[in-house]
């Protein structure tokens, strides 16, 4: 009896060691650029990208999105890609975005994603009036829909900073003069995933195109003006 008893023990404890971490965002992957490396996929992001020149692009399909309504509703299918960060530390992650928008709603982003119920989206999108415009969502359960600046120009230069208590989001137009978007208490765990997305929730597809992709181990220094 007590050997049957010990070889179902291990045998358990095999099993649990072989379960997926609830720390693990995602699937291992390698989209190396310059100034950093996406390590992590999510819905198929890898198969969705590729990188040349130092140019990462990301295609998503038809109907993709990651949006929790507050009606209860989820919405959580589109690609990304990402890059494990320490957030016990400081950080800022930075790129170009110039995404093919469309119809509304299409749009390249920059995420914070810790689980699929916290996460946080930073946006190029077209609206519901055809304007293209940068937008925050914050999701903690549910998800807020935030619409900032319209954006006149086919690219936009997206930031995201940490300095572990506080997170800062800035767009520019010229990856010099850079403008608040949202400004909110760091509340995420000491690991979490930075990176970047493609969406499509209305239409068939979209393409967006990522330059300048950078992360650092520092924070911005200024966290009204983004520098």
């Amino acid at each position: 009896m007590k050997n049957i008893i010990s070889t179902l023990v291990i045998g358990c404890a095999v099993l649990l060691s072989c379960q997926p971490s609830s720390e693990t965002i995602g699937t291992e992957c390698s989209f190396p650029l310059p100034e950093v490396k996406f390590t992590r996929s999510l819905n198929k992001g890898d198969q969705h990208s590729v990188v040349e020149n130092n140019r990462l692009t990301i295609r998503s399909d038809a109907k993709t999105d990651y949006f929790n309504d507050p009606d209860g509703t989820q919405y959580g299918n589109a690609p990304m890609l990402l890059t494990e960060v320490d957030n016990t530390r400081p950080f800022t992650f930075t790129a170009k975005l110039t995404p093919q928008l469309k119809v509304t709603y299409d749009a390249g982003a920059l995420y914070v994603f810790s689980s699929n119920n916290l996460w946080q989206k930073f946006a190029f999108e077209k609206d519901e009036q055809g304007r293209t415009r940068i937008v925050t969502v914050r999701t903690n359960g549910t998800s807020d829909d935030n619409n900032h600046e319209v954006i006149q120009q086919e690219s936009v230069y997206l930031r995201i900073s940490s300095d572990t208590k506080t997170i800062g989001f800035y767009f520019s137009l010229d990856g010099t003069i850079w403008n608040l978007a949202r400004l909110y208490k760091n509340e995420y765990p000491a690991k979490i995933g930075v990176g970047v997305s493609a969406q499509s929730p209305l239409g068939e597809g979209n393409v967006t195109y990522f330059d300048e992709c950078s992360l650092t181990d520092k924070s911005i220094k200024d966290f009204r003006s983004g520098v």
